[in-house]
């Protein structure tokens, strides 16, 4: 557990650049005491102290902001940037280089039994507000912009915008391991480019009833 949390120190220095030193992460850093408390947590929740580890996971949502259920399994170096409202399920996953930020929810759907929260992959970055809904897996290096609603499996390498989340594929763009893109507000915007195409179409179609409307007066004439 002390190695996770160390490079969970880590994770906040390298993404962070307001971090200013290790003293800094430890004192003032609420989205790291969640991770650290959550991870005291899990632990307890491994050895069936259930109860004890629910209560440490309340407070730790009293103290931070954030609540996580003691059940989640985390990853080395998750980064949750503020963290004020991330609220992450039961049997969610999380894996190694994660970032979340504030406001995001790794939910389920309903009152299914089983697994019914996410799988998160390893570089993934999950933007502000953003809501992850379901048993399925989100793909290795990929990026969930602000406000998106994702309801189905997310591809490796790849972004997700808009409500329902639509997948937008980084065709021929290798992205190197364990490097992570935390430019999360330069996403692709798939319902604003369809627009902008419709809109050339109509200007387009009213050129030519102009033309023709020319051509009819022309003939009267």
């Amino acid at each position: 557990m002390f190695k996770q949390i160390k490079r969970d120190i880590q994770a906040v220095l390298e993404r962070d650049p307001a971090a200013r030193n290790v003293l800094e992460v430890l004192l003032c850093y609420s989205g790291f005491h969640a991770v650290v408390l959550h991870r005291f947590a899990h632990w307890l929740h491994r050895r069936r102290l259930k109860l004890i580890a629910r209560m440490v996971s309340q407070f730790n949502r009293f103290l931070t902001g954030v609540e996580i259920h003691p059940a989640v399994r985390i990853g080395q170096g998750l980064f949750i940037d503020h963290g004020m409202g991330v609220v992450i399920g039961e049997t969610t996953v999380i894996g190694d280089n994660v970032t979340i930020y504030q406001g995001a929810t790794l939910g389920g759907t309903g009152k299914e039994t089983g697994k019914r929260h996410p799988t998160i992959g390893n570089n993934v970055v999950i933007s502000c507000g953003a809501k992850i809904l379901g048993p399925f897996h989100v793909g290795d290096n990929s990026k969930i912009g602000a406000g998106s609603v994702v309801l189905s499996e997310v591809p490796p390498n790849s972004t997700v915008v808009g409500i329902p989340g639509r997948v937008v594929k980084k065709d021929n763009i290798k992205v190197r391991e364990q490097k992570i893109d935390l430019d999360h507000t330069a996403l692709p915007d798939p319902v604003d480019d369809a627009l902008r195409r419709l809109t050339f179409r109509i200007l387009d179609l009213e050129k030519k009833v102009d033309e023709m409307e020319e051509r009819l007066k022309d003939e009267a004439l």
